[in-house]
C-alpha cells in the first residue's frame, strides 16, 4: 500500500477539491460569526440552522440556542469586501452581521494547513432584503396570532398629556431636538419629561429599552404617556426595532406608547405596534403639542360661548326686567281701572237702596209677607205692616 505524507494527502485533497468544485457557487446561509474592520479582510462563519433554508430569521428569540446542521469558515478578501460590503449597506440600509440570512457566491477551497473554506466573492442584497422583510412579516403575524398587535390601540391617553417618560439615549441629537420642540413651544404649554437612559441602537438596543420600560412600569401612576424616540443616528441600525421581544413587551404595555424612531423608509414592527407612530422626534414632540392646543382651542370655544350665553342671559334678563315692570304698571292700571268701577257701582247701589228711598220719606206695606202696590188689594180688617225710614208701624185697615 502506498503511503503519504500528510501535506502530499492534503495536496491530493485539495487539487480533487478544485477539480470536483472548478467554478462558483450561488450558496444560501446564516451568517453565525463574522470579523471584519475598515480596509481589510473579512472572515465570517457560515452556518445552516435546523430551520428549513427558505425561512430567513426563523428563530423566534434572542435566547434561543440556535441549532446548526452544517458551517464552515468564510472569507472575504480585502479588494472584494470593500465593495461587497458597501453596496450590501447602501441597497440594505444596514451592514451585514450576525444572524443575518444572505445568498453569497462562493468557491470551494481547500489549504492543507487552514483546512476547509469557502472565498465569498459577492453577496445579493435582494436576497437579504426579502430575508428582512420575511422576518418582519413574521414577527408581526406572530403578534397577530397571539392577539396582541392591537392591544395599544385599546387604550386611551388623556386629554392633557403632559407627564411623559422618554426612552432615548441622553446624548442623542433626537432627545434634544424632542425636548426642546417639546418645552420650549410657542404657546407655552408645560410638560414635565423623565428620561429613561438606554442604548438605542446594537445588538444590545433591544434589551435596554426593555429594561428603560420595566422602570417606567414600577412608576406607572407618574406618567400618562411612554415616547420612544431615536434621532441622529444611522439608519442602518433600526432592526432592533423589528425585535419580536422588545415588540411584545411595548404591545403589552399599559402606558400609551408614541414612537418617533426617527426614520422614513420603513415602518418598523414596534412602530406597528404602539400606540401612536410617528417619523420623527420632533414630531413626536408636536403630537403632545397638538393634542394639548386642541383641548386649549376646545377650552377658548366653551369660553365664548359662555361669554356669549352670560351676555344673551344678562340681555334676556333686562327684557325681563322690563317686562316686569310693564306688566306691574298693568296690573296698577287695572286695579286702579276696578276700584273705580267698584266705586260707581257702590254709589249706584245707594242711590237705589231702599234705605236711601226710606230715608226720602217713602215707605213700604205688606200684609202677610206680601207686599202691597195697590190699595185695592186690601180689605176692611185686614191687618197690615207699614216699614219707614225708621221702624214700622202695625195697622188695621177700616
Amino acid at each position: 500500500m502506498k503511503s503519504y505524507t500528510l501535506s502530499e494527502l492534503l495536496t491530493v485533497v485539495q487539487l480533487a477539491l478544485r477539480g470536483a468544485f472548478p467554478n462558483s457557487y450561488w450558496v444560501r446561509a446564516e451568517i453565525s460569526s463574522i470579523s471584519a474592520k475598515p480596509s481589510s479582510h473579512c472572515y465570517l462563519e457560515l452556518a445552516e440552522s435546523e430551520q428549513a433554508a427558505d425561512q430567513p430569521f426563523a428563530r423566534k428569540s434572542n435566547n434561543a440556542q440556535p441549532q446548526f446542521k452544517a458551517k464552515i469558515k468564510a472569507n472575504c478578501w480585502r479588494s472584494t469586501w470593500q465593495q461587497v460590503s458597501l453596496t450590501f449597506e447602501r441597497a440594505v440600509g444596514m451592514p451585514l452581521k450576525v444572524g443575518m440570512q444572505v445568498l453569497a457566491e462562493v468557491t470551494v477551497d481547500f489549504h492543507p494547513v487552514y483546512g476547509l473554506s469557502l472565498t465569498i466573492q459577492d453577496i445579493d442584497p435582494s436576497y437579504s432584503l426579502g430575508a428582512l422583510a420575511q422576518q418582519k412579516e413574521m414577527t408581526l403575524q406572530r403578534l397577530a396570532n397571539e392577539v396582541v398587535i392591537d392591544m395599544q390601540k385599546s387604550l386611551r391617553i388623556p386629554l392633557l398629556p403632559q407627564r411623559l417618560a422618554v426612552i432615548s439615549a441622553s446624548t442623542a441629537a433626537g432627545y434634544e431636538d424632542f425636548q426642546n420642540q417639546l418645552l420650549h413651544n410657542a404657546a407655552g404649554y408645560a410638560f414635565r419629561t423623565t428620561l429613561f437612559a438606554a442604548t438605542m441602537q446594537g445588538d444590545t438596543a433591544a434589551a435596554s429599552i426593555i429594561s428603560a420600560l420595566d422602570a417606567i412600569y414600577s412608576r406607572e401612576q407618574e406618567f400618562d404617556a411612554v415616547v420612544i424616540i431615536r434621532g441622529g443616528g444611522a439608519t442602518t441600525d433600526l432592526s432592533a426595532f423589528d425585535n419580536y421581544d422588545l415588540a411584545f413587551y411595548c404591545a403589552n404595555f399599559p402606558l400609551p406608547i408614541i414612537a418617533g424612531i426617527g426614520h422614513t423608509r420603513d415602518v418598523s414592527v414596534v412602530d406597528r405596534v404602539s400606540f401612536f407612530s410617528v417619523k420623527t422626534p420632533t414630531a413626536a414632540a408636536e403630537y403632545f403639542i397638538q393634542r394639548i392646543a386642541e383641548q386649549d382651542e376646545m377650552l377658548q370655544l366653551l369660553s365664548e360661548r359662555l361669554r356669549q350665553t352670560a351676555a344673551f342671559t344678562r340681555t334676556l334678563a333686562a327684557k325681563l326686567d322690563q317686562q316686569q315692570m310693564r306688566i306691574r304698571l298693568l296690573l296698577q292700571q287695572r286695579l286702579q281701572q276696578r276700584k273705580h268701577d267698584l266705586d260707581i257701582a257702590e254709589k249706584t247701589i245707594e242711590l237705589h237702596s231702599p234705605e236711601r228711598i226710606f230715608r226720602m220719606g217713602y215707605s213700604l206695606t205688606t200684609s202677610g209677607g206680601r207686599i202691597i202696590r195697590h190699595a185695592e188689594e186690601l180689605q176692611t180688617g185686614q191687618r197690615i205692616t207699614t216699614i219707614l225710614g225708621s221702624g214700622k208701624v202695625d195697622s188695621i185697615v177700616e
